[in-house]
């Protein structure tokens, strides 16, 4: 990449700052550091925010790919759409885009045709957030001085917040319910104020995935995707008639039936556009979703990532507020080496960005190496964003358009794209002369020096060479408990457990494998590995291995074109004769859903303390997240989680021990089993075709027996059932007017809980199984719900009842009230009672307010808005803490709870949490400005100042309505 000496900064209304430049010679690009600090409250201030309809929007679920019936209503909002440019200031470089063979595509807002040389300079990642804010600029919600702020952005960046409009939204269904419960329930509102419920509707698409609710129940079997899917809708059914209502009754959402694949790999084949031809106007494709791994998209070359379910609520009807992004470079160079596989790759660059530091940035990969990359290696690693900790891991759009025509988009659409791109300077040409690119810090990485590995046993970025993986699981062994260690004494790391499995002589040791899985969104994408897989498959039985029974294996394809081309080539009957049968189209192992051990298995283990271990091809390995008996958990290659499997242990030197004997008599060794890259190439390219996609997703939509057996009512209200115990109707409206409530102050709140460091959402959100003695236990109890029904807390999280019951319930949590006890209990101040945490309830009830103190990382992990909703709904009124994570943080806000940062150097350590605390925020919304400070007394004499950690202006709208969510009621019920 070419690299001038100097970078030109066009002078503009903010004040210009001292930037510290240094050149990386290795990655040939500007990396800037050492921002200075900039006073922006009052240039805030003047901002004003309101959710309506007068953005340019897709507001169809009209695409290149699918077509669905438009109403009268949205056909006046499209035409009133039509005459927005006239209203927008940068209309004046609105430009036709021409096809090649006479006519035009349509018009866009042509980036070049602002002739200033900075936006040359910008990351290809900010030329899409730069695009969209000229795009939807209205002097109103988008300014001119947003604009500004981007095209500045190495002078302002990560210092200043800007608005972001998204193309559209993207759900699970294990987010996606209480999304459409709030969307539900806000209609009831509305109705209720007197104005037209049929007003809420999202106003960019929304695609809905139902893909996580299917668990491995059945395995090794013919049957297992039929009978597992009918143990999925038994337990699922009302949540699924809930979302079937609502994709008939909200315009603008699209529900994918369960069965259909993993929802980051369906947007990937199937939703994505990467650009928009909508009326005529074309622009980028970018989404936000309620999943972490939303970001897989990028690796097509479409924004995307992870946000909390209630901002991605209120991003359906307008602008997210997100502070400009600082973004790294990585560039890559080289070629991978045989035998080496994008997993390898994605591990080690994810262990590369987790010490480099990318929290809160994006990241965007370039260079020579990006030639050597598919279409599916690149959403690979995009993929593992969340691991890494970027916002998002960027890939340019440059000359993978080909994976668009092989996934079925029709080749005008393809040339509609590659031209739009080439225009507004947004497509990557290698074989050009480059502009160089300034980048935050860059990192750089010869693709020739990955080497197989594994990552493990409790982190996705703790990686293991593949050859150091017998001495690191050793080291595990001894070392004390932690992220890297089991603290098995020497005298108990060799035993042997002799057990019965079904009859046959069985027997486990510390390592020994008993989940081995093909699992989850990261791989199952990408055909290298998945045939990869199926050929190390093919060469075990040719040779004689076979994986031992008591091995829970198992094959969860990310869509239904993998079972096509397994079987194209005649592969799928390898994999299912070492166990790997199909038991799904969903994610299942990965986030849990891995079903029972036989119970021998689980005996074993139980009884005799064995650090087991599972190996999988997901994207997450967190302790108990795979399987509460599985103490070691590895992200592995499809190819060698079939490998460990047939070994049946982690505790093995593949270039110097056995796999095992082969049929006839001599040893069989990793290297017998493993297919070249050559090998590999050579079955991809016969094997995957066009038509298998087009096939696929022709059907997509059209779901499956039991699906469409479902009964619902054609309603646009939604009749809530109170007997119900899956979907409830939650009381966010109650008793709402018109009137904003305004800020809300914190008078002698009692501390509900004091927690350390590194809180998660797993710790905050429900999940998992609801234990017997919890108080959502007893609320099913008391409806004569059976135990054995109990399902999960992520299979009810439309029932709030049983939400707030499940907040802070994990069974694994600390709570400094307790000196040290583990568990979801804390002490009642007033009585001094120690009592379950929905004592909440009995603060909330005697009107007394409950804070939450913490340490730093508070609510990190995955994206769940019940982590904001469940302590609302328990009277939380605000938490402080040492820091917050990003979407968490943004959640709170969106449920009307006051996030506060202590200062540096200062923590909650200083007080016993037996104090009362009052926060002192102003009552009128126009004295309190981003970030800042405010003074918290208690009722010991004791005050600390702390940050409010409102970031923009429109966190402070929120808040000055109580929440997101009836911010957007008042505002919609104004129109």
């Amino acid at each position: 990449m070419y690299v001038s000496s100097s970078v030109h900064i066009k002078p503009n209304f903010f004040t210009s700052f001292p930037v510290s430049k240094s050149l990386s010679k290795s990655t040939g690009a500007y990396c800037s550091s050492g921002y200075s600090s900039l006073s922006f409250s009052s240039t805030f201030r003047s901002l004003r925010w309101r959710y309506g309809v007068d953005w340019k929007s897709p507001i169809s679920l009209t695409s290149q790919i699918r077509t669905a019936a438009v109403t009268p209503v949205l056909n006046n909002f499209r035409r009133k759409l039509t005459t927005m440019a006239s209203g927008n200031p940068f209309k004046g470089i609105l430009t036709s885009l021409p096809k090649p063979g006479g006519g035009e595509f349509g018009k866009y807002y042509s980036l070049p045709a602002l002739n200033d040389p900075r936006i040359d300079k910008l990351p290809y990642s900010i030329r899409i957030l730069l695009e969209s804010a000229i795009g939807n600029g209205d002097n109103f919600q988008v300014k001119k001085e947003d604009v500004e702020k981007i095209i500045d952005w190495e002078n302002t960046s990560p210092k200043l917040a800007i608005p972001f409009k998204p193309a559209r939204v993207l759900l699970q269904d294990f987010t996606g319910v209480p999304a459409v419960v709030d969307l539900a329930c806000m209609r009831d509102a509305m109705n209720k104020l007197g104005s037209n419920a049929d007003k809420i509707n999202p106003l960019v698409p929304v695609d809905l995935v139902i893909d996580h609710s299917v668990q491995v129940d059945v395995a090794r079997s013919e049957n297992a995707v039929q009978a597992n899917m009918e143990l999925e809708f038994q337990r699922n059914k009302e949540r699924f008639a809930f979302l079937k209502w609502g994709s008939n009754a909200f315009r603008n959402m699209l529900v994918v039936p369960p069965g259909s694949g993993i929802v980051h790999q369906v947007n990937l084949e199937y939703l994505g556009r990467v650009v928009f031809n909508r009326e005529g106007l074309l622009y980028p494709d970018s989404v936000v979703g309620t999943d972490s791994h939303t970001t897989m998209i990028d690796g097509l070359g479409v924004a995307g990532w992870g946000v909390g379910g209630i901002e991605a609520g209120a991003t359906m009807f307008g602008p997210m507020s997100m502070v400009l992004p600082g973004v790294v470079g990585f560039k890559l160079s080289g070629k991978l080496r045989s035998g080496v596989t994008a997993t390898d790759l994605v591990l080690t660059v994810t262990q590369m960005l987790r010490k480099h530091g990318v929290v809160g940035k994006f990241v965007e990969f370039y260079g020579d190496g990006m030639g050597e990359l598919s279409l599916a290696d690149r959403a690979t690693i995009a993929n593992m964003s969340p691991e890494y900790g970027a916002t998002m891991g960027f890939f340019p759009v440059d000359h993978f358009l080909q994976y668009l025509k092989l996934t079925g988009r029709s080749d005008e659409t393809v040339s509609m794209i590659e031209a739009y791109l080439r225009a507004n300077n947004m497509f990557v040409d290698y074989n050009e002369p480059q502009h160089e690119k300034v980048y935050s810090s860059c990192l750089y990485l010869d693709l020739a020096e990955v080497e197989p590995c594994v990552s493990g046993p409790k982190r996705p970025h703790d990686r293991v060479p593949l050859k150091e993986m017998k001495s690191d699981w050793h080291s595990c062994l001894d070392n004390k408990v932690g992220f890297k260690g089991f603290a098995v004494p020497k005298d108990a790391q060799e035993k042997v457990v002799k057990f019965s499995f079904h009859g046959q002589h069985a027997e486990l040791k510390h390592g020994s494998v008993v989940i081995a899985a093909i699992t989850s969104c990261t791989n199952t994408s990408n055909p290298s590995v998945m045939l990869g897989a199926a050929l190390v498959a093919k060469k075990a039985c040719d040779l004689g291995l076979n994986v031992k029974p008591w091995v829970k294996t198992s094959l969860a394809p990310g869509s239904g074109v993998v079972t096509k081309y397994l079987k194209q080539r005649g592969l799928q009957k390898y994999l299912n004769e070492q166990g790997f049968n199909i038991v799904g189209y969903g994610c299942t192992t990965c986030i849990g859903n891995s079903g029972d051990l036989d119970e021998s298995v689980s005996s074993a283990i139980s009884e005799n303390d064995i650090v087991a271990a599972a190996v999988l091809s997901g994207n997450r390995n967190f302790e108990g997240r795979v399987h509460p008996l599985t103490r070691a958990n590895y992200l592995a290659s499809p190819p060698l989680v079939v490998a460990y499997a047939l070994a049946g242990t982690v505790d093995i030197d593949f270039d110097k021990e056995p796999i095992g004997v082969g049929k006839d008599g001599n040893s069989v060794y990793f290297r017998d089993i493993w297919p070249s890259t050559e090998e590999i190439a050579e079955v991809v390219q016969s094997s995957v075709l066009p038509d298998m996609f087009k096939s696929t997703y022709e059907a997509i939509t059209k779901g499956n027996n039991m699906w469409n057996q479902l009964s619902v009512p054609a309603t646009s209200l939604y009749s809530w059932d109170t007997s119900s115990t899956y979907i409830h109707e939650p009381p966010y409206f109650k008793d709402m007017t018109m009137d904003p409530p305004g800020p809300h102050g914190v008078k002698d709140a009692y501390c509900l809980l004091n927690f350390g460091d590194s809180i998660t959402t797993n710790n905050i959100s429900p999940a998992g199984s609801i234990h017997k003695d919890s108080p959502a236990a007893k609320y099913l109890n008391e409806r004569g719900v059976d135990r054995r029904d109990f399902n999960s807390y992520g299979s009810r999280r439309g029932n709030d009842e049983i939400m707030a019951r499940g907040t802070f319930a994990n069974i694994r949590i600390v709570n400094k009230l307790l000196n040290g006890e583990v568990g979801p209990k804390t002490i009642h101040i007033p009585s001094g009672e120690k009592v379950s945490v929905n004592a909440a309830m009995k603060y909330k009830s005697a009107g007394q307010d409950t804070i939450i103190l913490a340490g730093a990382e508070y609510g990190s992990g995955s994206s769940r808005d019940w982590a904001a909703k469940g302590p609302m709904l328990l009277g939380v009124k605000a938490v402080i803490a040492k820091s917050f994570e990003r979407i968490h943080r943004s959640n709170l806000v969106g449920m009307g709870i006051v996030p506060l940062c202590f200062k540096a150097g200062e923590d909650a350590d200083s007080f016993t949490g037996h104090e009362r605390y009052t926060i002192d925020l102003p009552d009128n919304i126009s004295e309190i400005r981003p970030g800042q400070d405010v003074t918290v007394q208690t009722d010991t004499g004791k005050s600390f100042t702390c940050v409010v950690r409102f970031d923009t202006e429109v966190e402070l709208a929120y808040f000055n309505h109580g929440g997101i969510l009836p911010y957007v009621i008042r505002q919609l019920s104004q129109q």
